[in-house]
């Protein structure tokens, strides 16, 4: 089972203890576990929209994508270039930031372990649906709803946080970790889904790299990218992919209509990733 341990009030940022199937901090604050194990820290007034993040539909359709095995290799990259100075410290404590329905962070713990890299991991996502379905692939890791923006932990908690074509909040990722910890974004490279893009979009806006001036508080201490061809054998799969990319939200009607002509399609996967050590943050005049 999850222990759900060193997390903080989302409310007031103080130690939550377990009581039985709840959090409790001192100022009597509670959050009731759910019954697959997860714990919701994402407060009402913390939220932009009634239900954030990716709704029931699209984690659906990513559970089903992912299980094909396209995007695994992902996983060997990050195993690949997994920094050894973390494997002096095991359990390594690694925090998921945007964990989806936790196919990465599982897959990746499994990898590691048949390495002897022992793990103890986190996921968080501002989806509840997502952390659901998490929480129910691996009962081993704990699994919390909540925002990067303002994480609920202690500082110092993490040895590393991965942020997988997420939305990272580096100052609260510089909190988090611990004074040596490395943090991981991944991020789609030019490439990425470019025939599916084509037929969503009139033109492909000119690809600008991420985080190229640097970022506070950090310094990259090893890059890579990966880039390879797979395929998709049905309208079905098509639309899984489709579903759970941001291109369900931005590309025109025409756009989508055409992608449900085909019956199968072609596609190069490129994904960049970027391991950065914390660092002393810089301070502008």
């Amino acid at each position: 089972m999850s222990t759900l341990e060193s997390l903080s009030c989302p409310i007031d940022q103080l130690p939550l203890s377990q009581q039985e199937r709840s959090l409790r901090c001192s100022n009597g604050h509670t959050f009731d576990l759910a019954k697959s194990g997860y714990v919701n820290l994402l407060p009402v007034q913390n939220k932009r929209s009634k239900q954030p993040g990716d709704s029931k539909e699209m984690v659906q359709a990513r559970q089903a994508f992912l299980e094909l095995g396209h995007y695994f290799p992902i996983v060997e990259e990050i195993t690949r270039t997994w920094p050894a100075a973390l494997n002096t410290k095991l359990p390594v404590r690694i925090l998921d930031a945007g964990c989806g329905e936790g196919y990465y962070l599982q897959h990746l713990a499994q990898r590691l372990a048949d390495l002897s890299v022992m793990t103890e991991c986190v996921g968080l996502d501002i989806s509840k649906w997502a952390v659901a379905a998490a929480s129910k692939r691996d009962k081993l890791m704990s699994w919390i709803v909540g925002s990067n923006a303002s994480l609920p932990t202690p500082a110092g908690r993490f040895d590393a946080i991965l942020c997988l074509f997420g939305f990272p909040a580096f100052s609260e990722f510089q909190r988090v970790l611990s004074d040596d910890g490395v943090l991981l974004l991944v991020d789609a490279g030019p490439d990425h889904l470019i025939e599916l893009r084509q037929i969503l979009y009139p033109s492909i806006h000119e690809y600008k790299a991420p985080y190229t001036e640097g970022i506070d508080g950090f310094r990259l201490i090893q890059e890579s990218s990966l880039s390879y061809p797979f395929s998709l054998a049905s309208q079905e799969e098509i639309q899984q992919l489709l579903c759970m990319t941001p291109h369900i939200h931005k590309a025109s009607y025409g756009g989508k209509e055409a992608v449900k002509q085909l019956s199968n399609l072609a596609l190069t996967a490129n994904i960049y990733f970027r391991w950065y050590q914390k660092d002393e943050v810089i301070k502008h005049a």
